[in-house]
């Protein structure tokens, strides 16, 4: 008779297999064969072991080659997959914590809360990945200990950095037709230079591609982009001509005589021009037409700067103030008296708070626009004869053939400047480049491209102003941008005053609107109830109605006084409640008190 033990393991194939039950007998053997077992159990974990990190090893090389691309030399990529997320920046952008799942809950809501719960983790990362696409602040020049930012040389930073930004350092020797004016479009890409003695050039900067160069044969003032790249103005000496990126004379504008300074205002498409004869002057690009012309009375017009936050124009005089000016009125809205002497720059930041001015007095003057007083003031031993900010605030500053980057200059009191750099030559013209760590300098020498660390603007509107943007890009951006002009009559001082309703001047128009007509449109009329039949219009019922309807008109009035009511008594509840606390409160002068 076999045991139970034997007919457990002799039972069929398709059944589980079950262990034997334990017997007392058995137990002394098990732990005599335990002993012996030991050494080879810990040898046989440490194999798999092994095994298994082998195995583990092979698996990562196979996803390596297929996932990673394969390089020139054959090696697969070392960097496979996707950049690791720093735990610093998920946590930033962290919504919720996990929600605990409880036993009673059903099955489907589980799974829509794991699902939410990857879906919120998924949004996390990516939101965590562009934020490190998007820096918040931009990197500036960093000196060692005692070590003054000032005194790094630009061939120093040029050496220190990159081969691209290395490049963005150079130096073009144009001593024969200088000294230029120099202006960058609005996407950073292209410049155009004009000499003083006609030399007229268009360079995509950053390629060193040269677009066009021609020579006007006579006087060049100032040169400025229009809309785009395609196209750029020429304040030469007699009048104003408009050149395509080819440099063919597209117009010759006789109008505007004796230009001296020129704005361009992008989202007007208008050229502002500052003239000799003290006239200030506004064209409509799209359509080529004179928006407007004012006389503003006060001499030669050679200090011009616009704001760009209200498209108002700033010009500066030999008498030491400065102007602001819309196409809309013939007056200055503003005069603000800056300088003792004649205003030689201007400048404003991107924001429309503050203004930068240098005059004859050698100050340098930093005023708050919004309230037209004065933050700061400098004193430059040489005075500075141009003027220029960039997007990021800070100031660029030309005293001869020297150039002097400033940083914070109207939150802090600045004792040295940021950077600076001589040039071969007097300066006649700065400007920063847009989206780029990089001011231009026109001198007499010819041209300067410098490198100043946290300048430009990180993170670009691809919809605005895209510098890589494309031919067919560039296209619909311009149809864009002309369906999207603002009429020069929205210019104002403040622009947040074209939401407002002026409640003022729509009461007066009613009231004239009354007076015309004799009676009040907008007053409600009497009842006068409708004829029903069928009897229902009886003396009596009508009668009824006009009761009802009076009633309501009562009622309402009636509502009305008794809330302006309850308002009045809990503005009295609440003085006496102030009126009590203060009587209660003792002061020194209560021990007079009789």
């Amino acid at each position: 008779m076999a045991s139970p033990g034997e007919a457990a393991v002799q039972g069929s194939h398709v059944e589980k297999k079950k262990k034997p039950p334990a017997r007392y007998w058995q137990e002394s053997q098990q732990e005599v064969n335990d002993g012996n077992k030991v050494d080879k159990g810990k040898d046989k974990a440490e194999e798999a072991v092994q095994q298994k990190t082998q195995k583990a090893k092979k698996r990562k090389q196979e996803e390596h080659q297929r996932d990673g691309k394969k390089l020139i030399s054959g090696k697969s990529d070392p960097f496979p997959g996707s950049a690791p997320v720093p735990k610093e920046r998920m946590q930033k952008f962290k919504r919720k914590g996990q929600i605990k799942k409880s036993r009673g809950q059903n099955y489907m809501l589980k799974d829509i809360i794991s699902r939410t719960e990857e879906v919120s983790e998924m949004s996390q990362k990516q939101a965590a990945r562009v934020d490190l696409l998007l820096p918040e602040d931009a990197g500036f020049l960093e000196g060692g200990e005692e070590e003054d930012t000032c005194t790094i040389s630009q061939q120093d930073i040029a050496d220190a950095v990159d081969i691209t930004s290395a490049s963005k350092y150079f130096n073009l020797n144009l001593s024969q037709f200088g000294p230029y004016r120099l202006d960058y479009n609005r996407t950073g890409r292209h410049l155009v230079l004009g000499g003083r003695r006609g030399h007229v050039a268009c360079i995509d900067w950053q390629t060193k591609q040269l677009m066009c160069e021609i020579n006007v044969m006579e006087s060049v003032n100032d040169v400025k982009w229009l809309h785009s790249e395609t196209m750029y103005a020429v304040a030469q000496k007699k009048w104003l001509y408009i050149y395509d990126s080819n440099g063919i004379e597209l117009h010759c504008i006789r109008k505007f005589n004796d230009v001296l300074r020129m704005q361009f205002l992008p989202y007007h498409f208008l050229l502002a021009t500052a003239s000799a004869t003290g006239f200030l002057q506004y064209l409509d690009v799209s359509v080529g037409k004179e928006v407007a012309a004012i006389c503003t009375k006060t001499g030669r017009l050679d200090v011009m700067c616009q704001n760009p936050h209200n498209a108002i124009i700033h010009l500066g005089h030999h008498n030491g103030t400065v102007t602001l000016w819309s196409p809309n009125q013939k007056e200055a809205l503003v005069k603000m008296l800056c300088h003792q002497g004649g205003v030689r720059s201007v400048a404003v930041d991107k924001t429309g708070t503050y203004m930068v001015t240098s005059g004859m007095d050698k100050k340098l003057k930093v005023y708050d626009i919004r309230a037209f007083k004065p933050l700061k003031s400098y004193f430059l031993p040489s005075g500075a004869s141009c003027l220029s900010l960039s997007q990021r605030g800070l100031l660029s500053a030309a005293t001869g053939d020297i150039v002097q980057v400033y940083r914070d200059v109207w939150s802090a009191p600045v004792t040295k400047p940021y950077m600076a750099h001589r040039v071969r030559g007097s300066v006649w013209g700065l400007d920063f480049c847009p989206f780029e760590d990089v001011l231009g300098v026109g001198h007499g020498g010819g041209f300067t491209s410098m490198l100043v660390p946290g300048a430009g603007e990180p993170n670009f509107d691809g919809l605005d102003a895209n510098p890589y943007r494309s031919a067919k890009q560039r296209q619909e951006w311009e149809v864009k941008a002309l369906l999207e002009k603002i009429q020069p009559e929205l210019i104002s001082l403040d622009p947040t005053q074209l939401g407002q309703v002026d409640r003022a001047t729509f009461e007066q128009r009613h009231q004239d609107r009354v007076q015309a007509l004799g009676f009040d449109p907008f007053a409600k009329g009497k009842f006068i109830p409708k004829y029903k039949k069928k009897g229902r219009s009886s003396a009596g019922s009508v009668e009824k109605r006009k009761k009802q309807v009076a009633h309501e008109d009562q009622r309402d009035v009636i509502r009305k006084t008794v809330e302006a009511k309850m308002k009045m008594e809990k503005e009295k509840k609440e003085k006496k409640k102030t009126t009590a606390a203060l009587s209660n409160q003792k002061s020194a002068l209560d021990r007079f008190k009789k």
